[in-house]
């Protein structure tokens, strides 16, 4: 039964992602990434030697300004790696803000050739390699030892999720192709690698998978709705104009649709993975479960699911949003003009149809696991019916 509800499934992943594989190209260097003379953009690592502080309008060669100007950072680094390895510039950052430097600090510049020909640098990050190393290997190390092999395998899905991302998702975007059914692929493969590389090949997750794939589908569809009814443009991101202009051909509305699949899908999988063991667990206490009372046990347990799920989401997407919110505070606007204007009415869209989609999955789950569950124990020349009667017949035979 779940191979035959799954095939389709898998199917229509394998023609979608034979159909939407991207070319082979290069899409790096795009006109809104380059230089302001029209030239490529390379990068190199430098480290720090020195650290001098001054005001920005000596800094940056400006003149006298009215109102006053922080200081400015200028830093003399080694350069690391391109083809001037080893010399010594120097490189104004202007408004450092908050950011801090140090003597050996490790950073990334920008390279360009001036009109001249000669290269000219200038400062893009901080370089953040080691710090974010040992974070991710204590993440892995914490993971590992908590949930051992499941902890690997989990470890191993991120890895095929990154694959699948930057694979498949970006290119296929970058390269035209329609960023719904791309989202909605994207999606499927990630769940039918992770979920069986994670959790093992069994009914469990076979009816896990089954149920998120059923909401993923209803998630999608909700989301094209919901989009075209309140007629987002996702226009009001700053990246927005860049990438007009790197990729014209790539549809923002598109885009802001497959990116709402997509963060939808680890909230999602989890419910649906939470609830198909919880129906497992529950039919393990009872060997002959009536399927009517195994459906209300697990959703009594979906419900706490889905009350902590739903304002765990809203938050997450609150807590992304917060500069844009603190800003909007500012601009005297009314609290209905905040909550209806395009930015801030994308992130409402992806919380309510996002919870739509997560509520919805429960009880879909529920009933693909109750049924699998039910049908594996009904055992041959056991009757239908309440297993005490069912217990009593079985005693009864016994005796006679």
């Amino acid at each position: 039964m779940l191979a035959l509800a799954l095939a389709p499934f898998a199917a229509a992943t394998i023609v979608g992602l034979l159909l939407l594989w991207p070319p082979r190209t290069d899409y790096s260097g795009g006109a809104s990434v380059r230089a302001a003379n029209g030239g490529r953009v390379d990068f190199a690592q430098a480290a720090i030697l020195d650290v001098e502080r001054q005001p920005c309008d000596s800094a940056l060669g400006g003149g006298p300004r009215r109102t006053p100007s922080p200081d400015c950072v200028s830093l003399t680094v080694q350069l690391g790696t391109g083809p001037e390895a080893g010399t010594a510039v120097t490189v104004a950052v202007g408004n450092a803000g908050s950011a801090s430097f140090r003597v050996g600090d490790r950073v990334r510049l920008g390279r360009t050739l001036d009109t001249t020909g000669r290269p000219a640098y200038f400062y893009d990050d901080l370089v953040r390699d080691v710090p974010l190393g040992w974070l991710a290997g204590a993440f892995a190390l914490v993971v590992v030892l908590v949930a051992r092999w499941r902890g690997l395998a989990a470890l191993a899905g991120l890895g095929v999720t990154y694959l699948v991302l930057v694979r498949f998702l970006l290119p296929a975007l970058l390269a035209g192709r329609s960023p719904v059914a791309v989202g909605l692929v994207g999606a499927a493969v990630i769940l039918f690698v992770v979920l069986y590389l994670a959790h093992g090949v069994s009914q469990r997750t076979s009816a896990a998978l089954l149920g998120t794939l059923l909401s993923l589908a209803l998630t999608g569809l909700l989301a094209g709705l919901a989009i075209a009814s309140t007629r987002l443009t996702g226009l009001s991101s700053d990246t927005v104009p860049y990438l007009q202009v790197a990729a014209a051909h790539v549809s923002i509305s598109g885009l802001l649709l497959c990116g709402l699949v997509i963060g939808t899908l680890g909230v999602l999988n989890d419910a649906t993975v939470t609830q198909a063991s919880a129906v497992w667990e529950l039919s393990g206490a009872d060997p002959r479960p009536r399927p009517g009372r195994l459906y209300r046990s697990a959703m009594r347990i979906g419900r706490d699911h889905i009350a902590s799920t739903i304002y765990t989401l809203v938050l997450a997407y609150a807590g992304s949003a917060l500069p844009v919110l603190l800003l909007f505070s500012l601009s005297g606007r009314s609290a209905h003009d905040i909550l209806t204007g395009d930015e801030i009415a994308g992130e409402i869209v992806r919380g309510l149809v996002g919870g739509i989609g997560i509520a919805a999955s429960v009880p879909i789950t529920t009933a693909v696991a109750v049924a699998v569950v039910t049908a594996g124990r009904r055992g041959p020349g056991v009757p239908r019916g309440r297993p005490e009667r069912a217990a009593r017949t079985r005693w009864a035979g016994v005796a006679r």
